[in-house]
């Protein structure tokens, strides 16, 4: 049996990255109890969803970095996908450097997954060019969002803001919702369906029965951060009832 030590870099204000991330790897250690993970976190101050808070939490990224960095993690996932795709198109290159070389002056060889980063992978993973997303985000940061996506070659075919700024307020929305929610969106020609483009926006209990009803494939920024993570430890990236990505 081995443990994994995954370090997270979350907003202060962030209840789900403890939540969904943890609860879709204990459901994986259910049917492969040889791997366990442990997870230890650091914080970074954000209490709304603003360019300026998102900007003033990207700074803190290296010290919380270093804070991990003395438990010695096997991986350091960072949170708030918009935090990073407001900075500009490819701006996660640039957020994991920076963060690898906080780890690197501490001594950790830890690689780092960033969540902004981890939904290109997973959208890329799934063979998707055209996605329609769910956002929990003012219009104008769901539009970073969107831009950021189509730098990146991926067109986005509709998107949803539900317009909630408060950070802790998006916690608390309730992912049984999004299965209403999606309908309001267009999906002609979509190949996949990013129901939650947030990590702190809940939808894990709605990925699996938005798939079984879409046929299409259905991800977030949270099961694409998961299999990232799995993907970094040398692990199969198999979560069960989580969406085709970790299928």
């Amino acid at each position: 049996m081995r443990d994994h030590h995954i370090g997270m870099i979350v907003p202060s204000s962030n209840l789900t990255m403890e939540t969904e991330l943890p609860r879709m790897l204990r459901a994986r250690e259910e049917v492969d109890p040889a791997n366990r993970f442990v997870f230890h976190s650091a914080r970074a101050r954000m209490r709304h969803v603003t360019p300026e808070q998102l900007r003033a939490m990207n700074a803190q990224a290296e010290r919380a970095a270093t804070e991990l960095a003395d438990a010695r993690p096997d991986v350091v996932a960072t949170a708030c996908l918009v935090a990073i795709m407001a900075q500009g198109p490819g701006y996660h290159c640039t957020a994991e450097s920076s963060i690898t070389s906080a780890l690197r002056a501490c001594g950790s060889d830890a690689p780092v997954v960033s969540s902004a980063g981890a939904l290109l992978s997973g959208i890329e993973a799934l063979g998707a060019r055209k996605v329609s997303i769910i956002t929990p985000y003012m219009k104008p940061l769901t539009q970073a969002v969107v831009d950021y996506l189509e730098d990146a070659g991926v067109e986005v075919v509709d998107a949803l803001s539900l317009e909630v700024p408060d950070n802790l307020a998006v916690a608390h929305l309730d992912p049984a919702d999004l299965r209403t929610h999606y309908r309001k969106l267009s999906l002609a020609g979509a190949e996949a369906l990013v129901l939650s483009a947030c990590v702190q926006m809940p939808s894990l209990p709605s990925i699996q029965p938005v798939e079984d009803e879409l046929g299409l494939p259905v991800l977030s920024a949270a099961t694409a951060t998961t299999y990232r993570i799995l993907q970094s430890l040398g692990l199969p990236p198999t979560v069960p009832n989580a969406g085709r990505l970790l299928a």
